[in-house]
């Protein structure tokens, strides 16, 4: 019986197999493109120690609902155009930790700070979500 709804359903069973692969896979992929993850817990440790920045990737509106403490503002949409403001982080290697409440933004501002050679690159993994998860305060 359950080998009949396989057989009726079988393109449903093969877009999970892909899903399942692809969330594997994902991992892999980050690990290989140089761009690193870091979890609210860990990161007041990687300012603390490492002195690393945090740039919330949001608009000015979401950045102004609450933000990260200590975090700068550098909006997406502006991102590439003020990349420029980042120089003197990439000549000491400083870590640069990327968050926002939509996790797109913090990948394609990656893709562009590993384009422009910054060598120490990092995404709040859940983003701002996982940052209240921990009870961690925000600044508004």
């Amino acid at each position: 019986m359950e080998f009949e709804f396989l057989k009726q359903n079988w393109h449903l069973f093969a877009a999970l197999l892909v899903i399942l692969a692809l969330l594997a896979l994902e991992p892999l992929r980050r690990r290989g493109s140089g761009i690193k993850l870091v979890t609210a817990v860990q990161l007041p440790q990687l300012v603390n120690h490492d002195n690393a920045i945090i740039l919330d990737v949001g608009e000015p509106a979401e950045f102004k609902k609450g933000h990260i403490p200590q975090a700068i503002n550098m909006p997406i949409s502006q991102f590439a155009k003020d990349i420029g403001r980042l120089d003197k982080y990439r000549s000491k290697g400083i870590p640069i930790v990327l968050s926002s409440r939509n996790n797109q933004r913090c990948n394609k501002a990656a893709s562009i700070l590993k384009k422009n050679n910054f060598p120490n690159i990092y995404t709040l993994s859940g983003g701002l979500a996982s940052w209240e998860k921990e009870n961690l305060p925000l600044e508004r």
